[in-house]
């Protein structure tokens, strides 16, 4: 994993396949505003995974509150899943948000990615209640998960 500014022309270039994703999937773009800086240290980071030098991953963390980090744009490419590359990118993401200070993370699924769905519940995530600007939408599922205190042991990379 390799910690990318959410700017950067790799992370652009994925997030531009998340996007096309949505649009096949809800049938818009369900893009919500990004200030690029919010997945900046210290209080945040936006991460790409990588096999050999393809960009296959893709997630982030931000703050939501002082003890809380909310994921974001988590995304595998096509081709690349099924790999357990999601899991791995989703644990960093924790490891990484519990070393930032962060006690709790929340994140939003659709209803339309039961694969994302599948990982978040199996990863130990339960529901949460609604925030955000999806939170009145019907088609929304909130998650919710203690970090447990910093681990220092190395995670599998992609």
């Amino acid at each position: 994993m390799r910690p990318l500014r959410y700017s950067d022309p790799v992370v652009r270039a994925l997030e531009d396949e998340l996007q096309q994703e949505y649009i096949e999937r809800y049938g818009d773009e369900r893009e919500a505003p990004v200030d690029p800086d919010e997945f900046a240290p210290p209080h945040g980071q936006f991460l790409v995974g990588f096999v050999g030098n393809e960009p296959v991953a893709t997630g982030g963390f931000r703050r939501h509150d002082d003890l809380v980090a909310e994921i974001k744009r988590m995304y595998v490419s096509h081709d690349h899943r099924g790999g357990g590359h999601a899991k791995r990118l989703l644990a960093e993401l924790e490891a990484r948000a519990a070393d930032a200070g962060y006690k709790r993370i929340v994140l939003t699924a659709g209803v339309k990615q039961p694969e994302a769905i599948a990982l978040y519940t199996s990863s130990g995530y339960t529901p949460a209640s609604p925030y955000g600007q999806h939170n009145d939408e019907d088609i929304s599922r909130f998650f919710t998960k203690e970090l447990p205190p910093p681990d220092r042991s190395p995670v599998p990379q992609l």
